[in-house]
């Protein structure tokens, strides 16, 4: 569950899964993408491919490395010339330029960022010629290259995407973004914290025309989404000062930031009153602005269907197949390979059910670790706690053995936290936000304990492993830190990628020791289990026209997982086509790889180096890193 950087359409940093992105995009799209994602008027032409180089004699090596450090000097220009586009994303970054605003979500200016992306493609076809670069410089500028191109696709699709769903809402991420991000070191600070309070009007009106246009295209949010999303905006509001109560989560942040500082107290006074001000008048519209268009939309609602209800679904869907797999696999081919999977895990569980002596079926074995409350936290504040506690430890076990399997280690911390209670009805389970560029902010694993009942203890070693180290911490962290990698490489994305080394990791758990009982094996499968049944539901949704409910059964039936479990995960499904295909199909290619330079190599394998050419290149699409791991093996060959 990782970025791209999937920067929130709201501009919340987060986990390819925590926002309905609908693929890992670049950063490029990341950054001109609007909030709304249907069928819109067609976007700028492609620019024309920049015709073949002349055969050119080779380049001394010390031509290339100098052509190799304009390329990225470029590169990283063009980076810098897109987030500047993107206050959000630069707050994210951990700077402070344009920390007075929040970002722009009209469809004009999306197809502004489109165009200076495609003129930025130009202008690199047009200075450097491939031929006259290193390898790692050939590798930028072919990921440069169809990234962008890969923008105008996704661009046709950018009406598609739902603004607001159980998977987030513009008015959960709002306040995400402050709290999390917003630091308040001086009065200026300060002041552009309650400038982009004033901004959320704005930003709502954006938000909710775009809705509009969705509707009138056809493209409405599943029913399910309606009250989750409704509720989660209200609790925002429910407190002071809306009304009588406790503060509300965003004032009582920015009280606290404020309070902290070393100003005079009526200077705190004046300051706290302008943010009350704030609030309870353009924010407060700006919300009272997106209840009213989405109450308007519900009444338009047809019910709850796959994209394949959307204009143009079925290619909308083979499109959100690509993005999120970084392959040219079919729905049919990722059904049957999800059937596969999980006869195969099933397999695997049958063999822990007879080693701890369980008499009955294999269902009737799910039942009884769901329903039995020693595999249970108790749903109290200390159950929380302990929770927390277990997820830490889980990952500083990780890190004391860390060197034996990575040659590099991510330098920025990891935190586990809970998710905020306003927040919980819109959150997923788990996922991780990536720490800022500056260090500032460390990288996050959030957890969702709305509900204990619900969380199984044998699945949180895994899901650990997977959101905090060795998994997207590992990665996306490290990323971040490379040296001599261009920017858009160290912050872009792509959903197999990362979701696949998240998934390998947890397995990994395994060869390093962990997992130290069959049980917590058990929980292990469990999790993998849990990917395969999604090959299985995303298709069957999106291409075989599941129900909600006949999708819901197939996962109860099938995994590991309550009730409740079940129909959170089935309906993200509904509202972030294909991307839950991600997983499987990207640790199913690491591992196949993995296992082709093992074998190739013999004596001379070596799993650092390994996770070093996975790893150390930051993201790339499953091709390049096949490419990638077969380069790494013909250099070991000698």
């Amino acid at each position: 569950m990782q970025p791209g950087v999937a920067f929130a359409k709201t501009g919340e940093v987060t986990t390819a899964k925590d926002r309905p992105l609908k693929h890992a995009l670049s950063v490029c799209a990341l950054l001109l993408l609007s909030t709304a994602c249907a069928t819109a008027p067609a976007p700028p032409p492609a620019p024309a491919p920049a015709p073949p180089p002349a055969a050119l004699a080779p380049v001394p090596p010390a031509d290339a490395a100098a052509e190799d450090r304009r390329l990225s000097a470029f590169l990283d220009a063009a980076f810098e010339e897109q987030a500047a586009r993107s206050p959000q994303f630069l707050t994210a970054l951990g700077r402070k330029d344009q920390y007075d605003r929040l970002n722009i979500h009209t469809d004009e200016y999306s197809q502004q960022g489109l165009a200076l992306a495609q003129r930025q493609l130009q202008q690199m076809r047009a200075r450097f010629d491939p031929a006259r670069l290193s390898p790692a410089g050939r590798l930028s500028y072919r990921l440069f290259e169809e990234e962008i191109e890969q923008d105008v696709e996704n661009f046709r699709w950018r009406w598609h995407g739902y603004e607001a769903d159980t998977n987030g809402s513009p008015t959960g991420a709002i306040p995400v973004f402050l709290i999390n991000q917003h630091r308040v070191a001086s009065v200026a600070d300060a002041e552009a914290y309650i400038s982009r309070l004033r901004e959320v009007e704005r930003v709502m009106g954006e938000i909710t025309a775009n809705m509009r246009r969705q509707a009138a295209m056809g493209v409405v949010p599943p029913r399910f989404n309606f009250e989750p999303v409704r509720a989660d905006a209200r609790r925002v509001l429910a407190g002071a000062p809306f009304r009588a109560g406790a503060d509300t989560p965003v004032f009582a942040d920015f009280k606290s930031k404020v309070n902290k500082l070393d100003i005079a107290e009526a200077e705190k006074a004046r300051l706290i009153a302008a943010a009350r001000e704030a609030l309870t008048g353009p924010f407060h519209r700006g919300y009272r602005t997106f209840l009213g268009t989405w109450d308007a939309l519900e009444r338009q609602a047809t019910g709850n269907r796959g994209a394949w209800s959307l204009p143009e679904g079925d290619a909308y869907y083979a499109h959100q197949l690509e993005g999120s797999t970084t392959t040219d696999l079919t729905a049919d081919q990722i059904h049957r390979i999800g059937l596969e999977q999980v006869a195969r895990i099933h397999g695997q569980m049958e063999r822990i059910k007879g080693q701890v002596g369980f008499k009955g079926t294999r269902q009737e074995f799910f039942q009884h670790i769901i329903t039995s409350p020693q595999f249970k936290y108790p749903n109290t504040e200390a159950g929380r706690q302990q929770y927390l506690a277990d997820a830490r430890r889980y990952i500083a076990q990780v890190m004391a053995v860390a060197p034996q399997w990575f040659r590099r280690l991510p330098k920025a911390p990891l935190e586990v936290r809970a998710v905020e209670a306003w927040r919980q009805e819109t959150a997923p389970v788990a996922f991780y936000n990536r720490p800022s560029e500056d260090g500032s902010r460390p990288g996050i694993y959030y957890v969702n304990l709305a509900d204990m009942t619900q969380v199984l203890k044998p699945q949180i070693e895994a899901i650990s492993y997977h959101e905090g180290a060795p998994g997207h911490h590992f990665q996306s962290a490290l990323a971040q830190e490379l040296p001599d990698v261009p920017k858009f490489r160290r912050f872009g994305g792509y959903g197999a990628y990362g979701e696949g080394w998240g998934l390998y990791s947890e397995a990994l758990g395994k060869e390093m020791g962990f997992y130290q009982d069959p049980i917590s094996e058990l929980g292990m499968y469990s999790t993998q289990l849990w990917r395969a049944v999604r090959l299985v539901v995303d298709t069957g949704i999106h291409s075989r026209r599941w129900t909600r409910e006949q999708a819901i059964q197939y996962f109860v039936d099938n995994a590991l997982l309550s009730r409740r479990d079940a129909t959170k995960e089935v309906e993200r499904y509904f509202n972030w086509p294909g991307q839950a295909t991600s997983y499987k199909i990207g640790q199913l290619k690491i591992l196949e790889l993995r296992d082709r330079a093992r074998q190739a190599l013999g004596d001379r394998f070596d799993i650092r180096d390994f996770h070093a050419v996975v790893l150390e290149n930051g993201a790339v699409p499953l091709d390049v890193l096949e490419e990638l791991v077969d380069a790494y093996i013909a250099q070991r060959r000698g």
